[in-house]
């Protein structure tokens, strides 16, 4: 099973209490801890995390250095606790715009967990699906033929995955907004939709386990009939 989650709202939670919004971010890093514990302890075989997309770099200077500084120190303390727990790290996304330190954390996050046969937990800095797509359809190599598994592993290498992610099942989204914003794009073709009201600050695990259990009560039919409606379908 994949799970993406859409992490909304950091900017809301921390307004609300009159707090700054590098407030809001620090609780929503420990959000990332329980969620991630949650997706592991269900059996999730692959989560995705949509950290920072390319359009955050619209952000005040000062709100993307801060921002910044968290993930380095979050994913230092993240990847001890996934070797702890084997699960593998893979982050996603342009690294062309990423400063020297970060990208050598990364290297040293995806080296230091290449064994781990757990989850897949993938998170997605300066990522953009639609720059993504693009990049994959312009790079793809002529002389091969094109089909869905082709093209995805070639998204894949543009987005600087380990492999091909799988379709995603369930794309959960916190703080309450109903939309994608540019967040695999190609993944999230047949996904299920699942909207939080909570801000990503407050998801918990009994917020995870809600989600799931709506999620288990979708009948996903990819296009296809119910078997009542196939049924009946016939002549």
């Amino acid at each position: 099973m994949h799970i993406a989650i859409i992490m909304d709202g950091n900017g809301r939670w921390a307004a609300r209490r009159h707090l700054p919004r590098t407030a809001g971010h620090r609780e929503g890093a420990k959000a990332v801890n329980r969620a991630v514990e949650a997706a592991a302890r269900a059996g999730v075989d692959t989560l995705t995390l949509y950290a920072f997309s390319s359009d955050n770099w619209r952000r005040p200077p000062g709100e993307i250095h801060a921002l910044f500084n968290l993930l380095r120190r979050h994913l230092l303390s993240q990847t001890r606790s996934c070797l702890e727990r084997s699960i593998r790290i893979n982050i996603i996304g342009r690294r062309d715009r990423l400063d020297h330190k970060l990208l050598q954390l990364i290297q040293h996050s995806e080296r230091a967990t290449a064994d781990c046969s757990g989850m897949h937990l993938r998170i997605a800095i300066d990522y953009s699906s639609q720059y993504s797509l693009i990049e994959a359809a312009r790079s793809f190599p002529t002389q091969h033929a094109l089909d869905t598994d082709s093209f995805a592993a070639q998204l894949a290498k543009v987005d600087h995955a380990v492999r091909p992610a799988p379709a995603v099942d369930l794309l959960i989204r916190t703080g309450g907004e109903k939309r994608l914003s540019d967040f695999l794009l190609f993944e999230c073709a047949y996904a299920e939709l699942y909207f939080a009201e909570c801000l990503w600050p407050d998801f918990d695990a009994a917020a995870f386990d809600t989600a799931l259990q709506d999620y288990s009560g979708r009948e996903r039919r990819f296009g296809g009939l119910r078997p009542l409606e196939l049924r009946g379908a016939q002549p």
